[in-house]
């Protein structure tokens, strides 16, 4: 397995309710904010190494963000998706960040959303890689691996607790086999997400983000099934942001229509369909990604939406 470099910064930062939550930072540490949202699961060193070679070559920050629940983050269940983004802007506010592009990666998705509707003001653009759509209310859509969430989501919230620790130490203990775990993974996989776990650097930083992020607990992803079984807090005619949305036309996880039908409600999205991409695609081919959001904004500033929650 090749080295993956350490992040140049990671930390935790003082958010609401007296929690806390933890970030990496890669890049360098003056250049425009991008704030990349891990899948479900995932945690905060979920960033292709191509991202991060882009960052330092083209003065970005790109700061990755453990949900409630992972790494040394606190856990929480926050009331709904939008109720995140008074975190989002406590973390900005600790790490001297005015404005930001957000980056949602599957099951970020929504978080990176949820940024463009409750800090509007702040966020010049969003980014999503297939990602999760809302599965109840009128934007809702059934199918995909979300159909299972609401059958998941009552005995999570019932265990969700110990569950995450109970997780936290089964990875532990098989620590010296995650290696074989992760090719055993991508053996049964889609041709496009096989080939992608097959290379070096990607399995290296997979490997590294997994292990890293659950070393004390794996309560994010839970936490997660529980919000996708809930409304979003926010209409996705609310994101009055641009939004660029990329999505393999063979993700067996989030089918491609999902993405489609947020573009759909979305008012300013562009969709971008990758052409025999599963369900880790938009992971291949970052840095362009990573231009092409730059080069969205800045807008004139409006009201934001409030977070709920405390």
């Amino acid at each position: 397995m090749i080295d993956v470099d350490r992040p140049v910064l990671e930390g935790s930062v003082a958010v609401r309710g007296g929690r806390r939550l933890s970030f990496a930072e890669f890049g360098t540490r003056q250049g425009a904010a991008v704030i990349w949202m891990h899948g479900t699961p995932g945690a905060r060193r979920q960033v292709p190494l191509e991202a991060r070679r882009h960052a330092a070559e083209h003065d970005l920050r790109i700061i990755g963000v453990d949900r409630p629940g992972i790494g040394t983050s606190t856990p929480h269940v926050y009331e709904n998706v939008l109720d995140w983004t008074g975190d989002l802007a406590a973390l900005a506010d600790h790490l001297g960040i005015t404005t930001m592009r957000v980056v949602g990666l599957s099951g970020g998705g929504p978080y990176a959303l949820a940024a463009g509707v409750g800090l509007p003001d702040r966020v010049h653009a969003v980014g999503v890689f297939g990602g999760v759509a809302p599965r109840i209310g009128p934007d809702g859509i059934g199918g995909g691996l979300t159909a299972l969430v609401p059958f998941a989501a009552p005995v999570v919230s019932r265990t969700r607790v110990p569950l995450s620790y109970a997780l936290a130490a089964g990875i532990r203990l098989v620590r010296p086999l995650a290696g074989l775990v992760i090719d055993s993974y991508a053996a049964v996989q889609p041709r496009g997400d096989r080939e992608l776990l097959g290379r070096p650097e990607f399995r290296a930083m997979f490997l590294d983000d997994l292990l890293n992020g659950a070393r004390f607990q794996v309560g994010g992803p839970l936490a997660d099934l529980l919000l996708f079984n809930r409304h979003w807090g926010f209409e996705l005619s609310d994101v009055d942001v641009p939004v660029m949305w990329w999505h393999g036309d063979c993700d067996h996880i989030i089918p491609q229509r999902h993405g489609m039908h947020c573009v759909e409600r979305l008012p300013h999205a562009t969709f971008v369909s990758l052409d025999g991409g599963a369900h880790l695609g938009g992971m291949d081919g970052t840095a362009e990604a990573l231009r092409t959001l730059m080069d969205l904004g800045p807008r004139p500033a409006v009201e934001p939406r409030p977070a709920t929650g405390i």
